[in-house]
């Protein structure tokens, strides 16, 4: 069966679909799960990469939307949301929330709905990439549109 067959790809492929028919998923040669990876892969710098981190707030859960050389600040999103015990996610929650594992969790498609954050130091780049469902899988977007497809909050969560 080929990766692009997958159903968490699929997923994302069709919420790229329905927003604007130009997006696509792009199958990489190599791995895509840690954001040098992915940079090495697409020849672009690590900055473009957008890591999709997801926290666990009280009862709830979270997804940052880091640049792929910032880390997430504990402290900024725990300001932003007003809830002091935050934590990463296990990589259990974190499958059963977006129903993508750790290495192919993208922006979007995911089997629940979760607020998200977008660290305004993604703004930098035109071009960013983001994991599309599998860990060699992404899809080419730009910051402005990101913003949209995700309805993010635009946040500065990165140190």
């Amino acid at each position: 069966m080929s990766i692009l067959n997958k159903d968490p790809v699929k997923r994302v492929e069709k919420f790229l679909k329905e927003y604007d028919s130009n997006l696509k998923v792009t199958l990489l040669d190599n791995s895509a799960r840690t954001a040098l990876e992915a940079a090495a892969s697409l020849n672009c710098k690590v900055g473009a990469i957008v890591k999709s981190l997801l926290f666990r707030a009280k009862n709830t859960f979270i997804l940052c939307l880091v640049a792929g050389d910032k880390k997430a600040s504990l402290i900024k999103i725990k300001k932003i949301i007003n809830v002091k015990d935050v934590s990463m996610a296990s990589a259990e929650e974190v499958k059963n929330v977006t129903g993508f594992t750790i290495g192919g969790v993208s922006p979007v498609g995911h089997l629940n709905k979760i607020d998200i954050y977008i660290d305004n130091s993604l703004e930098r780049f035109d071009n960013l990439y983001a994991a599309a469902g599998h860990p060699n899988c992404v899809f080419k977007v730009d910051y402005s549109n990101l913003q949209k497809m995700t309805k993010g909050l635009i946040k500065e969560i990165s140190e």
